[in-house]
């Protein structure tokens, strides 16, 4: 059913690739991280809730959407998308071709976020797996804990006069931290990033509480209590040094590991994550009842050792896919 390929997740039979990392004429996306959704393709297609974001990130491409669990027939391959969980418009993709059914998974999580469509587990006969977070050591708490510890934080900091700047992704990590706090401890700001990103999700809409960007005119006062949601990159940067004595905290899986919290010098780490853990890896894979799994990245090649000693037959597949990405933490495990 699916060839893998220099330029990508290539099926031969319907003439398209997935998720591809060199142009391509005919590109499905499953979401719109920059690592999955490339320019440069000749065609895209993607979920009504991934359109808006790959708009404003490649600019006037030719896009095509489909809603979650509508078939499309190309070239004799029955198409689809259905839910993964991951952020908001995320998708697998669900192949089928002579009664023989392939899914590709992108990235996902079976956990419910409260902001993205739930995970939606597929039956088929192979099917294609990150493994981002694919180690034992790797286990999420409910997402309730981790957004009250962040609330906690974030009151003390205030009462310390301080202010809390959170690191998270732009789409996905910082929409799920806004849908699930107690927006009224205090004010919320943004980094431009993530405010275009809650403008445009907002417009689909998804609920989030009031937001305000930071701008050059602010001074220290307009930070006072508040919590800042910024990209991992802006902290400890320039930008900051207008809000005033902070304390910066850090949301990924990788917070999991003390090597990493020290190395991104953060006050706080946060373990949430927008990937599946490993109880979470192996409990979307037995749903499938898949007897092929393919890796593609994170820990490919101790996880697909370890899915063939569970009977699968597994194998290793090199994508250009980076999953969830802070300073190379994956060699700290």
């Amino acid at each position: 059913m699916l060839a893998f390929t220099e330029r990508g997740i290539y099926c031969p039979a319907g003439d398209f690739h997935i998720d591809p990392w060199r142009p391509v004429d005919r590109a499905l996306i499953t979401h719109a991280h920059a690592d999955h959704a490339r320019p440069g393709h000749g065609r895209y297609l993607c979920t009504e809730g991934s359109a808006p974001v790959l708009r404003h990130r490649l600019g006037d491409v030719a896009l095509d959407t489909l809603g979650y669990g509508a078939p499309l027939d190309i070239n004799g391959i029955t198409v689809s998308f259905h839910p993964a969980g991951h952020v908001p418009g995320s998708a697998q993709i669900r192949l089928e071709h002579r009664g023989e059914v392939w899914v590709v998974s992108g990235d996902y999580k079976p956990e419910d976020d409260g902001l993205s469509t739930p995970f939606a587990p597929l039956r088929c006969h192979a099917f294609i797996s990150e493994c981002t977070f694919g180690l034992p050591v790797f286990t999420w708490r409910p997402q309730a804990e981790v957004v009250a510890e962040i609330e906690a934080w974030w009151r003390a900091t205030a009462a310390e006069g301080r202010v809390a700047v959170l690191g998270a992704y732009a789409l996905g990590k910082a929409q799920r931290v806004l849908a699930n706090i107690d927006a009224g401890i205090g004010p919320i700001l943004t980094h431009g990033a993530v405010e275009n990103t809650n403008a445009l999700l907002r417009a689909q809409g998804l609920a989030l509480p009031e937001t305000a960007p930071v701008t050059d005119a602010m001074t220290r006062k307009d930070f006072a209590g508040a919590l800042v949601i910024a990209p991992p990159g802006a902290l400890g940067s320039a930008w900051m040094r207008r809000m005033g004595p902070a304390s910066t905290g850090m949301v990924s899986g990788w917070m999991a590991l003390r090597g990493v919290r020290r190395r991104r010098a953060a006050d706080r780490g946060f373990v949430l994550s927008d990937h599946a853990d490993w109880a979470g890896l192996n409990a979307a894979i037995a749903a499938t009842g898949a007897e092929r799994v393919y890796v593609t990245h994170g820990y490919t090649a101790i996880y697909a050792r370890w899915l063939a000693e569970q009977g699968y037959d597994a194998r290793i597949v090199e994508t250009e896919f980076t999953g969830e990405e802070i300073d190379s933490g994956e060699a700290e495990a």
